[in-house]
């Protein structure tokens, strides 16, 4: 069942862009067709209220068993492969705000620095996305899980860990903000990466790197709310 639910949802995403093509109606923005399958999905199945809302890039995307691995919880997964702090920051209208979520979670940032942007830049991105949410839903709370340390990014550490530290920073000051640090989770206790928590790419986390992730977060974000 879940892998025909991801083919209809790619099938869904060709349909979209060739029916955009046709129309001279392709947006400039590489992520365009994505949004616009999530959108269609939204129409056809409209998705819960006060919903823990999980935003951000491939990490989640690619995270097939959140459901299984968070049972009880009621979750809305808007992952877009190769997303990009200032691609959330653009989107946010289309993709976080509609959902009156009770909670965000985000993944973002590890592609950003891979792209060659710094912490700086990141941090402000993150804080516009912050006051965006803020004028629309003043008391939600906002967590940002910490880049990480895959074994196929580790040239990127001192990036990393610069971009983690000062979004940390931030986060401490502000109110309804959460860090959710999965970095020396990660690592083993030499201060390398753990190379059994990786798929063959070492970039993105496998099922026992995700069960990490959960079992960090579960803490901060309350009970189930569902029996």
């Amino acid at each position: 069942m879940k892998s025909t639910r991801f083919v209809s949802i790619w099938a869904l995403s060709i349909a979209l862009l060739v029916a955009a093509n046709s129309h001279g109606q392709v947006q400039s923005h590489h992520f365009e067709a994505n949004v616009l399958v999530y959108e269609a999905l939204d129409k056809t199945n409209p998705p819960p209220h006060n919903a823990i809302l999980l935003a951000g890039d491939s990490q989640f995307f690619r995270w097939k068993t959140v459901h299984e691995d968070l049972p009880g919880y009621t979750i809305i997964n808007r992952g877009i492969d190769s997303f990009q702090m200032s691609d959330l920051l653009d989107y946010a209208d289309r993709l976080v705000l509609p959902y009156q979520p009770r909670m965000i979670v985000l993944h973002v940032g590890g592609n950003d620095v891979h792209n060659g942007r710094n912490a700086t830049n990141i941090l402000a991105d993150f804080q516009a996305f912050v006051a965006k949410v803020r004028k629309e839903m003043p008391q939600v709370p906002i967590a940002f899980t910490s880049i990480t340390p895959g074994p196929g990014r580790w040239s990127e550490v001192p990036q990393r860990k610069e971009a983690n530290r000062v979004i940390k920073d931030y986060i401490a000051t502000q109110p309804g903000l959460l860090f959710i640090d999965l970095w020396d989770a990660m690592l083993t206790s030499d201060g390398q990466p753990r190379q059994d928590l990786w798929m063959a790419d070492r970039i993105h986390p496998n099922h026992e790197g995700c069960m990490i992730r959960v079992k960090i977060m579960r803490p901060l974000i309350g009970p189930p709310d569902q029996k």
